[in-house]
């Protein structure tokens, strides 16, 4: 495969990134997933049955440009459209024009469509009348309405490797060079430009524009770590609060907690912190797991995480992240137990799709006159008995182990002290999930 720009054309003064872009999909780079001899993307556009096909994926990382070389290789004018700004009239002038030439309508954001819009788009594609690609940053199958995913062939993008990036910003220097530009870029910096740019070639490409532009005709332009520090200033993480970023990094913070590796913890919180995340969500978020992934085999994780919480609302970023860390860090250094999670999980469960069971009568209200009379005696106090407990059915119907089921281990965490503790006043083992 040959590299992503090589017979890209030259526009003079148009952005790096916008000039250039590939021609066809042998131009793409990355992507090889739907770019391969084989795939379903090459195998439509060799039966010239395109249909309709949505890309989705991160910003920057090749979807308007792959949908461009699509409409090439089709022999389609590229009819570009952006869902805010694109109403039923202007879709419907659209399909009368291809009607007389061939087209390729590309929608971008194509989340924001409405279910109107999105009907009368399909309609125009079920009728041959023209071939639809839409691009969205959004998980497809939660923002686009639903007959436009059911009729839809969705492919999935990828954020560039390292390696990848690099080759971009190769071909971004040698077209540089043929413009006069001579950009001395170290291989030290280039992989900083690609390692920083997230897996976003326009960024990487605008990053390397701002860096060699402007120092004046025939110089030769040195790239130093002073103006890397200074393209990078106030560079932003690729990370979308609204959308599957958020949710991803969000996804994988909690996992690295629940699988107990501080580091990982640590550098999914720097990502959330970085790109500006509420550190009140941070913390509510910790909070949560707290119970769910440590519970009862450490009490005191759920103390921290609250107390990270109110101190959270009291005291703002930078400070706020060292909090965030302490509380995360106690989160993924804890022993673990879900005995408390689960437990009322299935308690849930079983209030909601089984009969109700009865109150027993001693366990009823007796605090008021005529109690007694209904029968509501028979209640036995654990204070009264020396052990603290007694022999009492509190759940008829409810065996031992059904809800709560120890998660301790070999660890003298709270849980297995109390599984020790109640065995020797019951003389029964606890059940256990171990």
């Amino acid at each position: 495969m040959t590299d992503l720009f090589d017979t890209a054309p030259s526009h003079g003064d148009q952005p790096l990134a916008a000039a250039l872009r590939p021609a066809t999909l042998d131009d793409v780079i990355g992507q090889d997933h739907l770019v391969a001899p084989d795939s379903v993307l090459r195998r439509r556009i060799a039966a010239r049955r395109l249909g309709s096909t949505v890309l989705y994926g991160p910003p920057g990382i090749g979807k308007t440009s792959i949908a461009r070389a699509v409409g090439n290789m089709l022999g389609k004018d590229f009819c570009p459209l952006h869902a805010t700004r694109a109403g039923v009239k202007e879709i419907r002038r659209i399909a009368d024009e291809a009607r007389i030439r061939p087209i390729l309508i590309f929608v971008d954001e194509v989340h924001r469509f409405s279910a109107t819009q999105a009907d009368d788009l399909l309609s125009i594609c079920e009728d041959g009348v023209a071939d639809f690609m839409g691009a969205t940053t959004q998980n497809p199958y939660h923002a686009l309405p639903k007959a436009l995913v059911s009729r839809s062939t969705i492919l999935k993008l990828e954020p560039l490797t390292i390696e990848d990036m690099e080759r971009v910003i190769d071909r971004g220097l040698g077209h540089l060079a043929a413009a006069g530009i001579d950009v001395r870029l170290s291989d030290t910096h280039k992989r900083m430009v690609a390692g920083r740019s997230g897996g976003d070639a326009r960024r990487a490409l605008m990053t390397l524009e701002s860096l060699a532009v402007g120092h004046g005709e025939g110089r030769t332009v040195e790239i130093t770590d002073e103006m890397l520090a200074d393209a990078y200033q106030a560079a932003a993480v690729n990370h979308d609060r609204s959308g599957d970023q958020h949710y991803d990094v969000i996804s994988a913070f909690v996992k690295s907690m629940r699988g107990s590796d501080p580091d990982a913890t640590l550098y999914w919180l720097a990502r959330l912190i970085h790109a500006g995340e509420d550190p009140r969500y941070i913390a509510r978020r910790i909070m949560i797991h707290a119970s769910e992934d440590v519970g009862l085999a450490d009490n005191t994780a759920l103390q921290t995480a609250v107390a990270a919480a109110q101190s959270v609302e009291m005291i703002g970023y930078p400070e706020a992240q060292i909090i965030l860390s302490h509380a995360a860090l106690h989160v993924a250094r804890a022993p673990k137990s879900t005995s408390a999670c689960r437990g009322i999980s299935a308690a849930m469960a079983a209030v909601a799709n089984e009969a109700p069971i009865d109150v027993p009568l001693h366990l009823r209200d007796a605090h008021y006159a005529g109690a007694r009379d209904l029968g509501h005696v028979g209640y036995r106090l654990p204070h009264d008995d020396p052990r603290g407990w007694v022999e009492q059915d509190y759940a008829p119907g409810v065996e031992a182990g059904r809800f709560y089921q120890s998660d301790a281990r070999t660890s003298p965490t709270f849980e297995s002290r109390a599984d020790a503790y109640w065995e020797a006043v019951s003389g029964r083992k606890p059940p256990r999930t171990f």
